[in-house]
Formats: C-alpha cells, structure tokens, sequence
C-alpha cells in the first residue's frame, strides 16, 4: 500500500496545532461554524419545502383525478365501455365516471357559483379521498333518486347552509317554454359537508349523485368523463399518452400534472431559488476561509521557508494549505449535515416546542391551510449540499495556498 504524502501530515498537523495568534483560531471556528449552520439551514428548509410539495400534492390528488378522459365535446357517449377499456391498461387501479358542470347555488338570500359533479359513491372512493375528508355526513349519502349534495366546508358556510337544509342549484341550461325562457333549477338537500384543505375545491365544489346530475343537466347515459387513479402518479403523463390506444371514443386525455402545472411549478422554481439564496450563506461561510487561511500563511511563513529550504516544492506547500482549509471545511459541512439531518428528521417536534415555550403560532390557522410544518427529507438533497458546500470551501483555499507557494524562504527568514 502506497504511504500517504507528507503534505497530508504536515496540513493536519497545522489544523491540530495550537497557534501563537490566538485570533486565528478564532477566525477559524467562526468559518466552521458558519459553513455548519448554512449546511443545516438548507437541509432543513429543502427538507420543509418538500414537505409543503407533498402535502399540497396529496391534498390536491385527493380531489383530483391522476389521468381524466374528457369527451372532446364535454360529453363522452359508451363510458362504459371506456372504462373497460382502460382498465385493461396493468398500471390503471381504478376508474370512476364523473359528471361535471358550472351551476349556480342558492340559499335564502345567498348566492354562490360552483362546479356541481355527479359521482357514484362506491367508485369514486376508488379514486378519490373525499371520504377521509367528510367533516359532516358520508359520501353514501349521495343516493340515486334522492337528490342530496355535499358542500364545500367554505361554500357551505358562505350560503350559510348545514345538514339538511335544501340548496336551489340552477343549471346554466335555460328551458324555452312558448311563454318564456325560463331558469332550470333543481331542490338538493345537503347531506354532507367536506373539508379538503385547498381553497379552489373548498369553496367551490359540490357533489351530487351521478344519476340526478344526468337528470338534472339532461345527459340521458351520457357523462362528462372518466377519472382514473393510476398505481404511479408520476407516471400519469406517460399512462396517459399509453392510454389513447385503449380507447376508441371521441375524447381526449389529460392527467393532474397538465391541470395543475402552473401550481407544482412554481413550488419548484421556489425550492430551487431558496436553494441557491441559502447557498450564499454557505458560500460567505465558506469563503471566510481566505482570511483564516491568510493568516494562517502569514502566521507559518518560517516554517514554509524552512520546508522549502529542506527541498519541498511550491506545489508541496499549496498542498499543505488546500490540506488544512479542507479539513475546516470537511468538519463544518459534516456538522452541518448531522445537526440538519437530526432537525428536518424531528421538526414536528421541535417546532410546537418552539412554539409554547415561546407562545407563538408560525402558520395560523385562519390564515393558512396547513398549520403544521411538515418536513421530507430527501437524502439526494443532502448529497447534493454536501457536495457543494465541500467544493466551495475546497475553492476558498485556492488563493491562500497559492500564496503561501510563493513564499520567498530568505525574505521569510532574514527576521528570525
């Protein structure tokens, strides 16, 4: 085996060694320091954002459908045998029909526009998670021939409706009679009250049965679509594209990711600016380096002419000093991961720790959706940081080494 290099030695020896110049130490821990709590700031806020994605992602899916087939007309004839189809595709779970239409909702004196869909109970708890957010009633309420809805936790309380009270839901069709053109409306008695935590379905949702939404909207077996729950949700866009040769009807395919890109996006392009703006943190800790490393040259100025003069190259000394800068680097960065690793890992709770030591709330309840900090922590994330924080306090010892190669041993040593 091959013996390490004396300039490994020699550059540990000069980060172990007690210092005549007490201030470099100083300067030293501070820049160790620094590159550790940049490190774990970013573990721990990436490690949060992930968490906000997630838990937006599994609020949104749980109303929105992975894949819809959408009639090209907003109407799809032989959904049955649509459905059929599609489930023969082996990464299709499950599969609902669903009946979809802009309507108006009236109560007393009370008004409210919202998307009425009629669903059938039994499939879509298949691919949907209504059910596990009912605050009121159950989703096999909605019995055929009954003529019940579900609200929006927010719709209902801007009609200012509950339990079984009865809604008027005026379809945008109008009925010609000879003598007039005439509102169609419809009584449904509410059933149900659900609270699914996003604003666009909370306060602009209902739900009715598939069969008195094709009474009322005048669809005779016709419906608006067919939703899917599909076994990858990131491998909707490619099932969808896979899915147009299970079907032959007139409609087109569309999945949650074309719904909602804008939205899971701009969560994206947030997460990487946070990373890059707490990356300068690391970057200003790291760079602190420079000076520690230039006075550290300054400091060992004999003794870099006295290996010199015993025949080390310039090359060896900038070896010596890249050795002792990494290794400041290598302790803060790995301290850094340690203590944002354990944070993100136990932020629920250390964060309402935090919160009835200190008698404060960070996401208030009427103000946010999500009240808690959710964290998921992604260990490519860590590897990522990890490795550019290392290459950032490796480059900050670039300049200071290059010095201390180009120190001339007799200027050094005429005082000593």
């Amino acid at each position: 085996m091959r013996p390490m290099r004396y300039e490994f030695w020699v550059g540990l020896r000069y980060t172990r060694a007690k210092r005549r110049n007490h201030f470099i130490s100083f300067i030293s821990l501070i820049s160790m320091l620094g590159i550790g709590l940049g490190v774990a700031a970013l573990i721990v806020v990436l490690s949060v954002m992930n968490g906000f994605q997630k838990e937006l992602r599994t609020r949104i899916l749980g109303v929105v459908s992975h894949v819809q087939i959408i009639g090209a007309d907003g109407e799809l004839n032989r959904w049955q045998q649509v459905m059929d189809s599609v489930s023969q595709h082996p990464e299709t779970r499950a599969a609902a029909p669903y009946v979809q239409a802009q309507s108006m909702l009236a109560f007393d004196q009370q008004a409210r526009g919202a998307v009425v869909r009629g669903i059938l109970p039994a499939a879509e708890e298949q691919v949907a998670d209504f059910a596990k957010h009912m605050k009121v009633g159950r989703l096999e309420a909605l019995a055929e021939g009954e003529f019940n809805i579900i609200l929006g936790v927010d719709l209902a309380r801007a009609l200012g409706v509950g339990a079984g009270d009865k809604v008027t839901v005026i379809a945008p069709q109008a009925l010609v009679t000879p003598a007039a053109i005439l509102p169609r409306l419809k009584q449904f008695k509410v059933s149900g009250i659900f609270d699914v935590g996003m604003s666009e379905f909370d306060s602009g949702l209902a739900l009715v049965n598939l069969r008195d939404a094709q009474k009322f909207y005048r669809l005779d077996d016709r419906v608006s679509g067919v939703r899917l729950r599909v076994d990858d949700l990131f491998s909707a866009p490619r099932i969808g594209r896979e899915l147009l040769h299970y079907i032959d009807a007139d409609a087109y395919v569309t999945d949650w990711t074309r719904s909602h890109a804008n939205f899971f996006r701009a969560v994206q392009i947030e997460k990487n600016m946070m990373f890059l703006i707490l990356l300068l943190i690391v970057a200003v800790a790291a760079f602190n380096l420079v000076s520690t490393l230039v006075m550290a040259v300054t400091d060992k100025q004999a003794d870099i002419a006295i290996l010199r003069t015993l025949g080390a190259s310039p090359g060896s000394i900038m070896q010596m000093f890249i050795v002792q800068g990494a290794m400041i680097g290598v302790i803060g960065v790995l301290a850094g991961v340690a203590g944002g690793v354990a944070l993100a890992l136990n932020i629920d709770t250390v964060v309402p720790f935090i919160q009835r030591v200190f008698g404060i709330q960070f996401l208030d309840k009427s103000v946010y959706y999500i009240t808690d900090l959710p964290s998921d922590l992604h260990w490519n994330d860590v590897g990522i940081i990890t490795a550019v924080s290392f290459l950032l306090t490796l480059a900050a010892t670039l300049y200071p080494s290059w010095r201390a190669a180009r120190v001339n041993p007799a200027e050094a040593l005429r005082y000593e």
